[in-house]
């Protein structure tokens, strides 16, 4: 952690700085936790499983770079990456099959669970229709 506060402050301190880790034995370690305490950061750091658990973020990096950065590289530059990115996270959001929701893209998953929930009104017989 000294290198990361050499050039940035006077001191060595990183006031208010938000420490976010993994649950890795390194960064649970006493002496680790003083050293960030010391140089006035806070650490951060949620528990295996839950929300704060980075390990879904990482799977989707992954998923982002073997299917995207270099399956379509090489990029020309940052701004053929964006474009590139973008339509990446419309393919994943719009149209991807995902075996976990029956082979259906998610926005076709979750138009079918809102329609479920919160059925239209059906007319009765003999009612005109309003749409």
């Amino acid at each position: 952690m000294d290198p990361a506060t050499q050039g940035h402050t006077q001191d060595g301190r990183l006031d208010g700085l938000v420490h976010h880790s993994d649950a890795g034995g390194q960064y649970v370690s006493i002496r680790y936790c003083d050293r960030l305490s010391q140089a006035g950061a806070v650490a951060s750091i949620g528990t295996v499983g839950d929300s704060y658990d980075n390990a879904q973020a990482e799977s989707l990096i992954g998923l982002y770079k073997l299917e995207c950065v270099r399956h379509e590289g090489p990029w020309r530059g940052v701004d053929d990456l964006e474009l590139g990115t973008l339509n990446w996270v419309h393919w994943f959001n719009q149209h991807r099959l995902h075996s976990a929701l029956g082979h259906m893209p998610p926005v076709e998953f979750e138009d079918a669970n809102y329609r479920q929930i919160n059925p239209r009104p059906q007319p009765q017989p003999g009612e005109l229709a309003r749409h």
